[in-house]
């Protein structure tokens, strides 16, 4: 879309007269935020963060926050890569309706202003076309495209320097994690959401097994909850065996998201036979119940 568009002057005056410092001030609350609405109304009004009057309710208030607060942990990583790579090339694997996609494209040219390519990848053709729709009418066309695929049989046109992946769920976070170090990417982030292979195994394990973790396995609210816990763990052991630095921290507060562990890993040397182990002996004292990701690795 050209800046110049109609729509977008429209917006960008709305905003201006919304968002005044102090509406900014209470908005943020005091934070340093990389994408406020006084300064990307137009991206923020594609997203649908921001209504036709360049308001911005509660619900968005919310999905607002998650959105900078990701960029904000990203913003370290991405830095370290800018000074080393002249061009870069993202993937967001599992894109859903591309939030995380756009933003990082705008940072890119606006505040970065850094020449970057972004694909996203989703399975759903319909959304495919509903993120190019958004991608246009937020004037991001020239650097961001998207392919409906799998993310398992995605096959990137160009080296890949970071992958990520926000709330792919179940073993499609595990599919972005071996799609990043398949092809080499000197970052891998994710965002996991709803890890049910690991509960799945340990609860055919409850029907034949007797164990110390028995009341565990037996039980599907803790089934699940501690198999959420157990497989990012393995995740992060799995990536220090691939050969990266792991970093696991909160992704928001729980007061926006439950689903609020973000993995980030660097590339930093060659395979780490220990953290390997580590990952056997956990699987090993948690029954024996492993997950998909080893056999991708």
């Amino acid at each position: 879309m050209d800046p110049q568009d109609p729509w977008a002057e429209e917006i960008e005056r709305r905003a201006r007269a919304v968002w005044t410092e102090a509406a900014i001030e209470q908005l943020t609350e005091g934070k340093d935020l990389p994408i406020l609405p006084s300064t990307a109304p137009v991206l923020l009004r594609a997203l649908g963060l921001l209504h036709r009057d360049a308001s911005m309710p509660p619900p968005q208030v919310r999905k607002f926050l998650q959105l900078n607060h990701m960029i904000r942990l990203l913003r370290p990583p991405l830095l370290e890569l800018m000074g080393r790579f002249d061009h870069l090339h993202l993937v967001d694997a599992g894109c859903g309706l591309s939030y995380l996609t756009l933003a990082l494209a705008w940072c890119f040219r606006e505040v970065y202003r850094h020449p970057a390519t972004l694909v996203g990848v989703e399975r759903d053709p319909t959304r495919v076309e509903a993120c190019r729709a958004t991608t246009a009418r937020a004037g991001l066309g020239s650097m961001l495209d998207f392919e409906a695929a799998a993310i398992g049989d995605f096959v990137p046109s160009e080296p890949v320097h970071a992958v990520l992946s926000l709330h792919a769920c179940d073993t499609a976070t595990d599919q972005a994690i071996a799609l990043g170090v398949r092809h080499g990417a000197e970052l891998i982030a994710v965002a996991p959401c709803c890890q049910a292979e690991l509960a799945r195994g340990w609860a055919k394990l409850a029907a034949t097994v007797d164990g110390p973790l028995q009341p565990i396995w037996s039980t599907p609210h803790l089934r699940r909850e501690a198999a959420a816990t157990i497989t990012d763990t393995m995740r992060t052991l799995l990536l220090r065996a691939a050969g990266y630095e792991v970093r696991v921290v909160e992704f928001v507060p729980s007061q926006h998201t439950p689903k609020n562990t973000l993995i980030r890993a660097m590339r930093r040397g060659g395979p780490d036979r220990e953290a390997r182990r580590a990952y056997e002996a956990l699987c090993e004292a948690t029954g024996g119940v492993g997950i998909g990701l080893a056999a991708a690795l």
